[in-house]
C-alpha cells in the first residue's frame, strides 16, 4: 500500500488515547500520524469518546465507566488487525481495564509522572509489564519506568515548529505583554508566583499579564485592569502566544513537576520568546542549551528576571531567537517524527 508520499506502509499502529479534547494525545499522537506515514507508519487513533478521565459532577461518574469501557471493546477487538498497539496512558485513569486485551505488542506512552496518582501508584507498574516498550517524555519519567521496565524510549514532546512560529506582525514596543497558557489545573502554579508579578506590573506600567486557559483565575493582588484573561481555542493558540514579550512557566520543585515535559516552555521558545521558567527538571535540560531565558529560584528572582526583560527588549528578543533555533535542532515534531518511527519499527514481527 502506498500514501500520498509514495512511502510503503510498513507498520500499522493502533493507537489507544483519552480522546479528542485533551492535550496529551493531540501533540503525542495526533499531530505525528501525517508525519509518521512518510516514514511508513500508519496509526488509526481509537480515542476514548467519553474521556479517560472521570468527569467532574459526582452524579455521572457511575455511569461513566462502564460507558467508557463498553466503548472500548470494537477497538480493542479491531487491534489484532495491527502490527502494533500503542496505548497513550491508561484506557481509564489510573485503572487497568481492557489493556490487557488488546494486540501485541504493545507500546506505552508517558508524558508525566502518572504513577503518583492514587491507586495508578499500584497499577502502572501492573500496566507497564503488559507492555513491549515504553516511550517517556523526559529523562525523569524514563528513570521512574525503568524500576518496572527496561525497554525505554525518551521521545521529548515534539513542537510543530511550522505551526508555531514567531509571528510577521510584532505588537509595538510599548505594548508588554506578560504571558502564561496552560491547563486550568495548572493555574495554582501561576497564582504561586502572583506576589512576584504584582511588583513587576507595579513598576511597569505598560505591562499586563495574559493568561490563556479554559477557566479564568482569581488574583488577590492583581489589579483586573492588568490581567488580560483569554479563553483558549485551537484556533487563537499560536497568535494568543505570538503576541507575548515574555512566556512563564512556574511550576512546583516536586517530583510531579519534575515529571513536566517543558511544553509551555517550548511553545513560547518555538514562537520567539525569552522565557522565565522554574528550573526545574526538564525545565533545567532546556535552559541548559542557550540564553533562552531565567530560571529563577525565589519570588525576588522571579520579578527581577521578568523586570530585566521588560528592560532589556532587544537582549529578550535575541533570547527568543536562540530558543527558536534550539526548538528546530532539539525538540521539532519534523526532527522527532523519524525517531518514533524507528523506534515502533523495532516491534514489528516477521
Amino acid at each position: 500500500m502506498k500514501n500520498a508520499a509514495n512511502s510503503e506502509i510498513e507498520l500499522r499502529v493502533a493507537a489507544f488515547t483519552g480522546g479528542k479534547s485533551i492535550s496529551s494525545p493531540r501533540f503525542r499522537v495526533r499531530q505525528y500520524i501525517p508525519h509518521l506515514r512518510q516514514h511508513g507508519v500508519c496509526v488509526t487513533e481509537y480515542p476514548a469518546r467519553f474521556g479517560s478521565w472521570p468527569p467532574a459532577s459526582k452524579i455521572a461518574r457511575p455511569f461513566w465507566l462502564p460507558a467508557t469501557v463498553v466503548d472500548r471493546i470494537p477497538g480493542v477487538m479491531k487491534s489484532c488487525q495491527y502490527d502494533v498497539t500503542l496505548l497513550q496512558r491508561e484506557m481509564v485513569s489510573t485503572l487497568c481495564t481492557l489493556e490487557r486485551f488488546t494486540h501485541r505488542p504493545r507500546v506505552l506512552d508517558v508524558d508525566d509522572a502518572v504513577w503518583l496518582n492514587g491507586r495508578a501508584e499500584r497499577k502502572f507498574p501492573v500496566l507497564e509489564k503488559m507492555c513491549d516498550g515504553v516511550i517517556c517524555g523526559n529523562d525523569f519519567i524514563a528513570e521512574n519506568v525503568r524500576r518496572w521496565h527496561s525497554e525505554t524510549f525518551v521521545l521529548p514532546t515534539a513542537v510543530d515548529t511550522d505551526h508555531f512560529r514567531p509571528t510577521e506582525n510584532p505588537l509595538p514596543a510599548a505594548k508588554q505583554i506578560i504571558g502564561w497558557s496552560g491547563l486550568a489545573f495548572n493555574l495554582k502554579y501561576l497564582l504561586g508566583i502572583e506576589t512576584a508579578l504584582a511588583a513587576v506590573l507595579d513598576k511597569n506600567k505598560n505591562a499586563v499579564l495574559r493568561v490563556v486557559s479554559s477557566t479564568k483565575p482569581v488574583f488577590r493582588l492583581l489589579d483586573n485592569s492588568r490581567v488580560e484573561y483569554i479563553p483558549w481555542s485551537p484556533e487563537n493558540e499560536v497568535k494568543t502566544i505570538q503576541e507575548m514579550s515574555i512566556g512563564l512557566m512556574p511550576i512546583e520543585d516536586d517530583l510531579w513537576g519534575r515529571g513536566k515535559c517543558s511544553y509551555k516552555m517550548l511553545l513560547s521558545m518555538s514562537c520567539g520568546l525569552p522565557v522565565v521558567v522554574s528550573p526545574v527538571g526538564m525545565n533545567n535540560e532546556v535552559l541548559s542549551n542557550g540564553a533562552v531565558g531565567f530560571g529563577p529560584r525565589s519570588i525576588p528572582e522571579w520579578a527581577d528576571c521578568i523586570t530585566w526583560l521588560l528592560e532589556n527588549q532587544e537582549k529578550g528578543r535575541a533570547m527568543g531567537m536562540t530558543g527558536r533555533k534550539i526548538v528546530e535542532d532539539h525538540y521539532s515534531l519534523r526532527l522527532l517524527s523519524p525517531k518514533l518511527a524507528g523506534y515502533l519499527k523495532k516491534f514489528r514481527r516477521g
